[in-house]
């Protein structure tokens, strides 16, 4: 039950507690409010949030170190730094990771931590199974990293898995590569964790918006959220047949990408690109949220076009799911289905450059602040630009079979991924830190990191447009030296470097800002939306004294301006509150993480062959489920006059 939907229920016992259960020691809810116990039982989605971007932020440092490996490696022509079946694996666990362990994990923790603020509820609609879905994305991290330290090493297929190269034809299922069932079983686990996370979130948006918080005066990161989350959950079930059909074949004998046995190597191509490409929206889309945020903010006038922002969005989604065999157009699929998916993602540019024209016009005419958040922002723009360009070049299918499998790929989706993405994250976490944390991040030291990591970024990954358009093919551990790619690629490992440096200062500017940063205010920057409107900073466990009204778009820039109307709307919402019985906030739990517990040895065992230590695995995490169930839903109430906890 919902912290909201549990506060309405109580309403109607008024301030009567409600009777004490007499519960068995197993059923006894964890009450620690701090140390490590609380963070495994936590279904705060703030602290929730902060795991996932904890979580994010680390393997972002893991997917960087193995992206500097391979820029060391290609350094210098037949260089020898590392072997060819080491730069295999690094190449296919940099993307791995970056894509799933990094980028959609940090934009979960936003997902989490800001979008129930940003509507006014006080917590999201199913606090246990929002734990249960980080636990579970956990698990398929160490899933898929197991194979850096066993004898098989890690996965070396690439990121997309393409048959036959993940086929036993290919590699030794039970000596050699054991690497490939992990990254397998891995992906279908974080599938699990974004499926349930997203029905979380669409659950959360729909059903507990604060009072007057119609649609269209959602802020447009939560705009975003839904859009993503219909996405995940429209897209994953096919990489997840996929990934279940390859698993059979693989462990089954079955035969569905083996050609020699009726399969159809290229089924695959189709299932993992109808996931594929909605995936780079998945990506992307959230860190237009956060850079939609941040641009008015400091422009200090509207969003310009906010409807238009919104529905462009959602069309981004839908046209997402039409345009994945672009990725195929070298394939052999015939004239006319070439020229359509080909129509189709020359289409997909239009709502795209819409946006950026509006996130243009809100600049224009705007008093800008020239603050940290808002360079990387702009960095975003300019880079986000930079790789659409080079998008729409793909687009046209008679060049596209020219740049296909060449370092012009990899600069663009680089400057999509890392320079769109990645910078509006880093941006995200720039604006909130000072309500996440309380502290104000150094404008001069975060003006320096992002200066480095803009020129970095640049030296790195604009030669390869020119590597790309001169023949190099990408996933090559080697060049001779003849081939005139020499200095492009000491350039891109001389920025690759710079690069790193950037975001050590980076990291080394966030972690003395939490323990020696200035304290700030509840309303840094002068902010529009209603997470600026928490009683303190860090925020309290309940979010809000009282639930907002909400009377306009940008929520809290209505009630600075209307400071009367704000104080009648709060006594008369701590008035209702007070006689539900005062704020209900749900209990912990150990059951999401027993049942992440179970899922983790039952996923070892099962790649390993070993069934009856699957079995063992499925019965711990089926039991946590169960207990998760006969435990209840628990709760506390918060008292708005005496802020005394009152559990039952």
């Amino acid at each position: 039950m919902s912290a909201q939907s549990q506060t309405q229920s109580a309403g109607h016992a008024g301030h009567a507690a409600a009777p004490v259960e007499k519960r068995s020691w197993l059923l006894t809810r964890p009450t620690a409010k701090t140390g490590i116990i609380s963070w495994l039982t936590t279904v705060d989605h703030k602290k929730i949030g902060l795991l996932y971007g904890m979580s994010a932020l680390f393997f972002f440092l893991v997917g960087g170190f193995e992206a500097l490996l391979i820029r060391l490696q290609l350094a210098v022509p037949n260089n020898t730094l590392i072997s060819h079946q080491l730069y295999n694996e690094l190449f296919t666990m940099h993307a791995t990771t970056m894509i799933f362990l990094a980028v959609m994990p940090l934009s979960a923790a936003f997902f989490n931590y800001m979008m129930p603020l940003q509507i006014g509820a006080r917590d999201v609609a199913f606090p246990r199974l929002n734990g249960f879905a980080f636990w579970v994305f956990l698990v398929g991290a160490i899933v898929l990293n197991i194979g850096w330290f066993v004898k098989s090493g890690a996965p070396d297929a690439g990121w997309f898995g393409y048959a036959p190269l993940t086929s036993t034809a290919y590699s030794n299922q039970f000596a050699k590569d054991m690497s490939t069932d992990l990254w397998v079983m891995g992906l279908q686990i974080l599938g699990v964790s974004s499926v349930v996370g997203s029905l979380n979130f669409i659950v959360t948006i729909i059903n507990m918006r604060a009072p007057g918080m119609t649609m269209m005066r959602l802020p447009v990161f939560t705009w975003m959220t839904l859009i993503t989350a219909f996405l995940i959950i429209l897209s994953f079930p096919a990489i997840t047949i996929a990934l279940v059909e390859l698993m059979m074949d693989r462990s089954f004998g079955t035969s569905f990408f083996d050609v020699s046995n009726g399969g159809l190597p290229i089924l695959w191509q189709h299932l993992f690109w109808i996931f594929g490409h909605p995936e780079v929206y998945i990506l992307i889309l959230p860190a237009m949220g956060i850079v939609s945020e941040i641009l008015p903010t400091f422009a200090r006038k509207p969003l310009f076009g906010y409807p238009i922002i919104v529905f462009s969005g959602a069309t981004i989604g839908f046209l997402g799911f039409g345009v994945w065999s672009h990725h195929m157009f070298t394939t052999g699929m015939g004239t006319v289905a070439t020229a359509a998916f080909s129509l189709l993602t020359m289409a997909i540019a239009v709502p795209t450059g819409v946006k950026m024209f509006n996130w243009i016009g809100t600049l224009w005419g705007g008093t800008l602040r020239m603050t940290t958040p808002m360079m990387f922002a702009l960095g975003f723009l300019w880079m986000f630009m930079m790789g659409g360009f080079s998008g729409v070049m793909h687009s046209a299918a008679p060049a596209d079979a020219q740049q296909q499998d060449s370092y012009f790929v990899v600069a663009h989706f680089h400057y999509v991924l890392i320079g769109g993405s990645v910078f509006a994250l880093l941006a995200g976490i720039q604006y909130w830190f000072p309500l996440i944390f309380g502290r104000k991040v150094s404008e001069a030291w975060g003006k320096t990191s992002f200066w480095v990591i803009f020129a970095g970024f640049n030296i790195t990954f604009f030669p390869m447009h020119f590597l790309g358009l001169n023949g190099m093919p990408r996933r090559t551990a080697v060049y001779d030296g003849n081939m005139g790619w020499n200095e492009a690629n000491m350039i891109a490992t001389i920025g690759a470097l710079i690069l790193g440096v950037g975001v050590a200062i980076y990291f080394c500017v966030m972690v003395y800002t939490y323990f020696k940063g200035e304290k700030t205010t509840h309303d840094e920057w002068g902010a529009r939306t209603l997470e600026w409107t928490v009683p303190s900073t860090p925020p309290p466990e309940h979010n809000f004294d009282v639930i907002p009204t909400v009377h306009a778009r940008d929520a809290f820039w209505y009630e600075k301006t209307h400071v009367e109307q704000t104080a009648k709307d709060k006594a008369a919402s701590a008035l209702a509150e007070q006689s539900h019985g005062g704020i209900h906030m749900p209990s912990q739990s150990w059951f999401p993480l027993v049942a992440a517990i179970g899922l983790l040895i039952g996923a070892i065992f099962f790649v390993n062959h070993i069934m009856i230590g699957a079995i063992a695995g499925g019965v711990v995490m089926f039991l946590g489920v169960y207990l998760w169930a006969a435990e209840g839903p628990g709760g506390y109430h918060i008292h708005l006059d005496d802020k005394n906890s009152k559990k039952h």
